[in-house]
Order: structure tokens, then C-alpha cells, then sequence
């Protein structure tokens, strides 16, 4: 299998470089998960870096390698389909303040 030399920007392969396999395509892997065990004993966690372009030639602009940028929301990502639903919103806060009628029903002036 080729590698191939990628420098690891943020989190904490920050400045490192590091060799990483190329697929089938010639490209290294879109997402790159690290695990790293932890200190107690605990289940490890998981470092997450995405690949971005590292540069362009500046006369052509043609694509000149790759390397992996830090994830700090840790989403390792799963495929997209055009028929997938949707990831889900969050729910936003329920309003606690108490309404002047029961049940939100306008009031009725002539009661």
C-alpha cells in the first residue's frame, strides 16, 4: 500500500506529520479518527481531523496536497444521500413563562 507524508493541523497532532495510507483513488481518507486511550482505564477517546487542500499553485491554481484540519466537535460524519433525512434540529427551549389563559386560547372579552 502507498502512504503518504500529511501534516495534522490543531488539537493535539498539532505541527505533526504523519504518514497516512492512500485509498484506491490515490487520495488519503476524507476524515482521519485517531483513538487514544485513556490515562484510567476508561473507554478511549476519539480525535477526529478532517482533510482540506493544503495549497494551490499560485500561477494555475491546481490542487498541490492535502492535510488534516482539527474537528473539535468530534462528529466522525456518515455519508450523505440525497434521500437521507435530515440530521435533527435541537429542540429549542420551552417557553416556561406562564400564559394569562389556560391551554395559549386567545381570551374571550365577551366571557
Amino acid at each position: 500500500m502507498k502512504s503518504e507524508d500529511t501534516p495534522f493541523e490543531g488539537g493535539p497532532l498539532d505541527g505533526r506529520v504523519l504518514p497516512v495510507l492512500l485509498g484506491p483513488t490515490g487520495h488519503p481518507p476524507k476524515v482521519y479518527r485517531v483513538p487514544v486511550p485513556a490515562g484510567d482505564g476508561g473507554p478511549p477517546a476519539l480525535l477526529v481531523y478532517r482533510r482540506v487542500q493544503a495549497a494551490t499553485s499560485s500561477r494555475l491554481g491546481l490542487h498541490q496536497g492535502w492535510k488534516y484540519e482539527y474537528d473539535p466537535t468530534g462528529r466522525a460524519g456518515k455519508l450523505k444521500w440525497p434521500w437521507s433525512k435530515p440530521d435533527p434540529a435541537p429542540d429549542p427551549a420551552p417557553d416556561t413563562a406562564p400564559d394569562a389563559t389556560p391551554d395559549g386560547k386567545p381570551e374571550d372579552p365577551h366571557g
